[in-house]
């Protein structure tokens, strides 16, 4: 077998969709200011619970066919005070990320998650 050395790799790969991925996405899409769209994403309770989420803090977000989401952020400070709490369900990582994400924002906020 002969391994030849290149300067570069070109080409395209598609990976299933992965839970821990889809929140960060909308995470980041959310902070972000624009538009960003995922494909891939991950439609479980827990990441629904993510999108839940962003969108009482008025983020824009749609869930499109064949599993793509378009998440329409406002900026790193953006966010609105939600009129409720954010419950992040049962998900351990959405808590964890929003903690993150909340403790920068301006205003105060209520963090809840659902028992296991």
């Amino acid at each position: 077998m002969l391994i030849e050395q290149r300067d570069s790799l070109r080409g395209e790969i598609t990976v299933p969709g992965d839970k821990s991925i889809s929140h960060r996405a909308v995470l980041l899409g959310s902070l972000a200011k624009g538009t960003t769209e995922i494909s891939g994403f991950r439609m479980g309770e827990d990441c629904l619970s993510t999108i839940d989420c962003f969108r009482k803090m008025q983020v824009g977000i749609e869930i499109l066919a064949n599993n793509k989401i378009k998440v329409h952020g406002n900026g790193l400070y953006g966010l609105k005070p939600p009129s409720s709490p954010l419950n992040a369900g049962r998900s351990g990582t959405a808590l964890r990320l929003l903690l993150g994400v909340l403790a920068s924002q301006p205003f105060n906020s209520v963090l809840t998650r659902n028992e296991v």
